[in-house]
């Protein structure tokens, strides 16, 4: 009787041992659907580039990649959300180019260096427009006239310490040009505003003035970037318009885990989020919407944010915004 009492307890603790050691997520992942924390609203840019980067991912996963919104605080709350998250590989984030000026602005102690970065997902460059009845017909005549008269010239823009007000400073500030920065809440207002001849120029995602460009309202004097935008090939880059900018500053979007995530894991995170780049269905709606895909590995990622944030800085301090958090 003791001896059958015996087996049963040996038994039952060897049950406990396998399922005491057993995790059915350690030994296959992803056992479960991953959760995607988008920093931006539902329906805005980063939230459809987001929902349609992964609306395949069950193919290239075996699960699905859920979007979650949770916005606030110019994406910290999100961001923060993604990098404070359990480090087993189920949750990730996007991250956005507001990372790169948290610290430089004061405004929180994220970094990218809080992540393990999985892939640059696209970088998006900011132009210069005018009015298409605008006395200046060419950046350079602009860029002329701000000169000669410091002050005088109304930049309008989305917001600042935004990507297209610090682009636009980053120029400025290199040529030695005073301009008058207009914010406003969104591309939208500022359009309007360039058109109804409240300020003299507005600097705007290009992609965000296609229409008004098509329409002949708007004339793009250039685009802040090292080459010519495939939907504008009329269009010449900031250095062909003649202001070389060899680091321009560019919007940006991209992936990133937790700190801590095993590195198995990581391999599956980037494996799989690379082919969802690549899914042809995301390849055309990036192309329809005029939005410049660009991809990087963990490596290239980490270099090309490490160069943002020091050409950042310049621009920063001449429009008083660096603040620098230690």
């Amino acid at each position: 009787m003791a001896s059958k009492k015996i087996t049963i307890i040996s038994a039952i603790v060897a049950l406990f041992m396998v399922f005491a050691f057993y995790n059915p997520a350690a030994a296959k992942f992803p056992a479960k659907d991953i959760t995607l924390i988008c920093p931006w609203s539902a329906g805005g840019g980063t939230d459809t580039i987001s929902r349609a980067l992964v609306k395949n991912a069950k193919k290239y996963f075996g699960v699905n990649v859920n979007v979650v919104n949770k916005t606030g605080g110019m994406g910290a709350i999100g961001m923060g959300a993604a990098a404070n998250a359990r480090p087993d590989g189920y949750t990730v984030g996007m991250i956005t180019f507001q990372l790169s000026t948290f610290r430089s602005m004061g405004l929180a102690k994220l970094s990218y260096r809080d992540y393990n970065l999985i892939q640059l997902v696209n970088q998006s460059p900011a132009s210069i427009s005018v009015a298409a009845d605008s006395k200046w017909k060419t950046l350079e005549q602009l860029m002329d006239y701000a000169k000669k008269n410091p002050g005088i010239v109304t930049v309008g823009h989305s917001g600042a310490g935004g990507g297209w007000h610090l682009a636009i400073a980053s120029i400025a500030v290199t040529n030695d040009i005073k301009f008058n920065y207009v914010p406003f809440d969104g591309a939208a207002p500022t359009r309007t505003a360039l058109i109804g001849g409240h300020i003299d120029c507005a600097t705007t995602g290009i992609d965000e003035v296609l229409q008004l460009y098509q329409a002949g309202k708007v004339n793009i004097m250039a685009v802040n970037n090292l080459k010519r935008h495939q939907l504008f090939p009329q269009v010449p880059t900031i250095a062909e318009a003649g202001f070389p900018n060899p680091s321009p500053i560019l919007d940006w979007r991209g992936l990133a885990a937790p700190k801590g995530v095993p590195k198995e894991t990581m391999d599956v995170l980037v494996k799989g989020f690379k082919k969802c780049f690549e899914d042809p269905e995301f390849v055309k709606l990036a192309d329809e919407l005029g939005l410049p895909l660009v991809y990087a590995d963990p490596q290239g990622f980490e270099k090309f944010l490490k160069g943002m944030e020091e050409t950042l800085i310049p621009a920063l301090q001449s429009v008083g915004l660096y603040k620098p958090m230690n």
